[in-house]
């Protein structure tokens, strides 16, 4: 089993805002799968089922997004996962809009509810499915994560949520280094080299 969770900040205010894209991705994977995301299991809504005939379990933290740990890490241990069966899609400030980059380990780069996920674990090794959220001109960055997607973006939201969703697909099926052959990429339509 593999436990895929989805970071954002839970109520309708902040739907479609750059910081839910997790929510947005989870919402999206438990659509295509026909499994639903409504029982309430400690701060974290879940719902569990196949995805290319692997068990998973799909999660939103109901923490908002600097307490996502502490909702992701009872998931885990009620389950008997360990942080190598966790994959965690979130939001990154740091990438263009469209990119995508997944990454088996590392720092939480500035992100807190990444931050909060390797406190709460103790440990940075997990698979993060970072998506792009940098609009291409300057941003304050608390207020641009929490407004609604810029006009612009709004077009794309569907296309690079549906391809986030393949990524975390593919990791669950064939595992992270070839996904990241497949998916990683600096912006739509542009392949990356895997690091």
């Amino acid at each position: 089993m593999c436990c895929i969770a989805g970071l954002g900040n839970p109520g309708s205010w902040y739907e479609r805002t750059p910081h839910n894209i997790g929510f947005l991705v989870i919402d999206e994977l438990a659509r295509r799968h026909a499994l639903r995301i409504t029982r309430s299991e400690g701060q974290a809504l879940v719902g569990s089922g196949l995805i290319r005939d692997k068990s998973v379990v799909l999660v939103k933290p109901q923490t908002f997004m600097n307490l996502s740990g502490s909702a992701i890490g009872p998931v885990l241990r009620y389950r008997n996962l360990t942080n190598r069966e966790l994959i965690v899609i979130y939001d990154e400030l740091d990438l263009p809009w469209t990119a995508l980059r997944i990454k088996k380990n590392g720092s939480a780069a500035g992100h807190n509810g990444v931050k909060s996920i390797i406190a709460a674990l103790k440990t940075d090794v997990f698979t993060r499915v970072r998506v792009g959220i940098h609009p291409g001109h300057p941003v304050d960055a608390a207020s641009y994560v929490l407004a609604p997607f810029e006009r612009d973006m709004e077009k794309e939201v569907e296309e690079v949520v549906s391809y986030t969703a393949d990524a975390a697909e593919s990791i669950v099926a064939e595992g992270a280094v070839k996904a990241m052959a497949k998916y990683n990429r600096r912006a739509r339509g542009i392949q990356q080299e895997e690091e």
